[in-house]
């Protein structure tokens, strides 16, 4: 790269590349420790001749600015005085805005704000030595070499022929989905899909609804987009459907494993939703963000697969999987908004980076996937084991868990009153990471208890990070 230096006319040759050269290092816009192009390149590079550029050097190293070092080069030697900064804008037309986006409840952006402990029990983490890490090493080996033998062109939105192939026969198997690969678009992760959605379907005003305790991410997000959100009750049968109101133009659901409760959705209760939906004109997000670890009794349809009418988004994701850094996701849409949401994406975008789709083409077809996801589920069957016996005997007289069959998250609601706040607090102090349910209610009274992750804990630590938690309950009394 260049070093962006500019020389206007041919006077004063010397000067103005020692002022440019020292305002930058002096400004911070040259970082300390940066090394220079040699005398030589610089020279060529402005039409200076090397001795200018040699003279400007030594000047700036008599100044301390530059340190030479013999048989490296030139580097940078900023002052250790703090630099000015820029003063920030004290009328800007957007500032009502940005206050509203600064004033943002974002909990998700800074899971340990006190510190990771020792024993996490945070949801939506996994192990990630878990990870097959030499197979999908040659699989993105394998997306490498085919964006080499590509067009050099930017490729389609909806993502490329042979993933949206592969996660249609995936959804299809693996949870009952009916589509093609037409259907299918693949996202930068599941949230993602939900903001574009959200952008073909909401304008400020329209009414989104959404569980109550439910996705906090999501929530936010259609809140961002200037719409009202309602919070509908669940019970044990999932959500209430009665409670949607008229108007609806979104309704946001995870009926595989209710989040964070865990209970699934009845079919009764996944019909009615259907009919609901059909009758207000609503779409339906189902957020399938877990299902694909399940522990006991018989896998329950997806509510896309008892779709007649095409109301049904399925948004899915990888993350929980594989591992979240990877950012891919995924949504099967129904044909009345499809177009319309690539689209979205392409102007959001264009298109998820085409070396990641190749790689996770590869490792669904090669099989790496369903053998990833069966090892998981009997690693995470394992902890939820443990964690339901400690439940049913040390911890059961202040906590019940919440059925549940499927993911790697288990909820524990209070059996009689507990301070929590001061729970919590001790049990960090213990070094283990207890969460509270209430951060999943917006709208509602919550209900006392724990959301107890355990994906990404091991298995070997449940029992001692939760006696620890039981001889501070027994302190607490």
């Amino acid at each position: 790269m260049e070093l962006h230096i500019v020389i206007e006319g041919r006077k004063d040759l010397s000067g103005q590349l020692y002022r440019q050269l020292s305002d930058s290092i002096r400004s911070g816009r040259l970082a300390d420790g940066q090394q220079l192009p040699p005398t030589r390149l610089l020279a060529e590079q402005l039409g200076l001749s090397r001795k200018t550029v040699s003279d400007v050097y030594t000047r700036l190293t008599q100044e301390r600015l530059v340190l030479g070092q013999v048989g490296k080069g030139s580097f940078v030697s900023a002052p250790a005085e703090a630099r000015p900064r820029r003063q920030a804008a004290n009328n800007l037309a957007s500032a009502a805005i940005v206050a509203r986006w600064d004033a943002m409840h974002t909990p998700l952006r800074n899971p340990f704000p006190e510190g990771r402990s020792r024993y996490e029990f945070i949801g939506g983490c996994i192990t990630p030595s878990l990870f097959p890490v030499d197979e999908w090493r040659r699989c993105v080996m394998h997306g490498l070499r085919q964006d080499v033998k590509g067009s050099g062109m930017y490729r389609q939105a909806e993502g490329i022929a042979e993933l949206r192939a592969a996660i249609a026969h995936h959804a299809a198997f693996a949870r009952g989905v009916v589509c093609t690969a037409n259907n299918v678009v693949v996202t930068n992760g599941a949230q993602q899909a939900l903001d574009l959605l959200g952008r073909v379907l909401l304008e400020p005003g329209c009414v989104v609804a959404v569980e109550e305790p439910g996705y906090p991410a999501a929530r936010m997000l259609f809140a961002s987009q200037g719409a009202h959100i309602v919070g509908i009750g669940v019970d044990h049968e999932g959500m209430l459907v009665d409670q949607i109101p008229q108007g609806t133009r979104l309704i946001y659901t995870t009926p595989a494993h209710q989040f964070p409760l865990g209970m699934p959705m009845s079919v009764a209760r996944r019909e009615a939703l259907l009919a609901r939906a059909l009758e207000i004109g609503a779409i339906i997000i189902e957020d399938d963000y877990d299902s694909e670890f399940r522990y006991e009794g018989r896998p329950t349809d997806s509510l896309q697969s008892m779709d007649r009418h095409g109301v049904v988004a399925f948004v899915g994701s990888f993350s929980k999987v594989m591992l979240p850094e990877l950012r891919l996701g995924y949504a099967i849409l129904p044909e009345a908004v499809l177009n319309a949401v690539l689209t979205v994406k392409h102007l959001n975008d264009w298109h998820t980076a085409t070396a990641s789709q190749h790689a996770l083409a590869k490792f669904i077809g090669d099989g790496y996937l369903s053998r990833h996801i069966r090892r998981c589920a009997a690693i995470y069957a394992t902890r939820r084991q443990r964690l339901q016996a400690l439940f049913a005997d040390a911890l059961s007289p202040w906590f019940e868990l919440v059925p549940a069959s499927a993911g790697f998250h288990l909820a524990a609601l209070c059996k009689k009153p507990l301070d929590l706040d001061l729970l919590l607090r001790l049990a960090r102090r213990a070094d283990v990471g207890l969460y509270p349910l209430s951060n999943f209610y917006a709208s509602t009274p919550p209900k006392a208890g724990l959301f107890l992750g355990y994906g990404g804990i091991e298995t070997l630590d449940i029992d001692v990070a939760l006696l620890r938690v039981r001889d501070i309950l027994q302190q607490m009394e």
